[in-house]
């Protein structure tokens, strides 16, 4: 029988690999060299670093990773010892995306400002990046774009150059964990180009804590009035309380933690093993619809005011980076706890697909935005 390792908080781990072998669930920083010795299979999310000091002297032989990026999987260790891999990639692109239209819906309302006036530079178009884009569109915005690689291997999408989007109103980053090479991102918005962006722009961070260096943005955000939307931090989960209390809005690493973003990872990996077993697939990935999954859209203020009710009720951002700012009450080993159990207790969130929306006002304009958000509108 096959002994399987698997994080905790990847969703129906122990339903969907048990008919695999005999499943271990453990949080992913307690997953080290000792406990895998005699494992087969290692399924992680990014709190897990998977590289020779974890998997040296081990019979693993397939790591799965139910997230989208890879940066702490060392891909060329696995490669050698002839160990196969798979990731996610784009399982939860929806929900993070939606985290930013809550995002910059909620910083509209509280600052007073229409979105539709406003330019977004998006640095890194892939599956997130590319939803961002779409929704920041339908949202009336401005849409730069910057992504080198895709660039370089001849997407023909109009891309622009960094400094064109460090001119832009909105500047939100969706771009992996390269440490170094051509397309190094570690530090990418460090104090040189911090410095360059307006005063009073918004940042906003899904991508990876270190793409932005975390002690230069606490004196970029009082030099330059910044609004900034952090959701991933340097040296999770050891993260600059100073920096917490700058933010506008602040969450622990939950951007893509809607309930359709995990299941699709889990999905995915668990489709990656079945091939790589020889295994049908069995497990029925089924999602029942959410309560309350009729919405009411009542233009009676801004666009961006109702809105920013209507996501609101369905995901409600504010409540996460109300729980967040309770960290600024603890010390460090509180903080650490605290985050990580952030992340394992998350609420419920569903994605803007399961939801219909009834209009008191049908307007072609309201029923294009609402639509190309995937709502349904009647």
């Amino acid at each position: 029988m096959l002994k399987l390792i698997i994080d905790e908080n990847i969703a129906f781990a122990d339903k969907a690999f048990k008919q695999f072998g005999n499943v271990i669930l453990l949080s992913g920083r307690e997953i080290t060299n000792s406990i895998l010795k005699d494992a087969d299979i290692l399924i992680v999310r990014s709190i897990t670093n998977v590289n020779e000091e974890l998997l040296k002297n081990t019979h693993v032989k397939f790591v799965g990773t139910a997230t989208i990026g890879t940066d702490h999987i060392d891909l060329e260790y696995l490669k050698k010892n002839n160990i196969a891999f798979a990731d996610a990639k784009g399982c939860n692109a929806y929900s993070v995306a939606e985290y930013i239209v809550a995002s910059l819906l909620n910083l509209a309302v509280r600052f007073d400002f229409s979105l539709q006036i406003k330019s977004i530079g998006i640095v890194g178009v892939g599956n997130v990046g590319s939803k961002v884009a779409a929704f920041a569109k339908a949202l009336g915005m401005k849409v730069l774009l910057n992504d080198p690689p895709l660039k370089r291997n001849g997407d023909n999408r109009n891309f622009v150059e960094l400094d064109q989007i460090l001119d832009c109103d909105i500047v939100t980053l969706h771009t992996p964990l390269n440490l170094n090479g051509i397309d190094k991102t570690y530090h990418l918005f460090d104090k040189s180009n911090l410095n360059k962006l307006k005063d009073g722009v918004i940042l906003v961070n899904t991508s990876r804590g270190a793409v932005v260096k975390n002690s230069d943005l606490i004196y970029a955000i009082d030099k330059k009035n910044l609004k900034v939307v952090l959701d991933v931090w340097e040296n999770e989960p050891n993260i600059n309380i100073e920096l917490l209390e700058k933010v506008s809005i602040s969450t622990p690493h939950i951007a893509g933690y809607s309930n359709e973003g995990k299941v699709n990872g889990t999905k995915i990996i668990y489709e990656s093993l079945c091939k790589f077993l020889g295994k049908e697939v069995a497990f029925p990935f089924n999602s029942s619809a959410p309560q309350n999954s009729i919405k009411y859209f009542n233009k009676i203020e801004t666009l961006e005011v109702e809105l920013d009710n209507l996501v609101s009720n369905i995901y409600s951002i504010k409540d996460d980076d109300q729980r967040m700012r309770k960290m600024q009450m603890m010390n460090q080993n509180e903080i650490k706890l605290e985050f990580d159990l952030q992340r394992k207790n998350y609420p419920i969130r569903r994605e803007f697909c399961n939801y219909s929306v009834q209009l008191n006002q049908k307007t072609n304009k309201i029923q294009e935005i609402l639509t190309s958000l995937r709502f349904k509108v009647s």
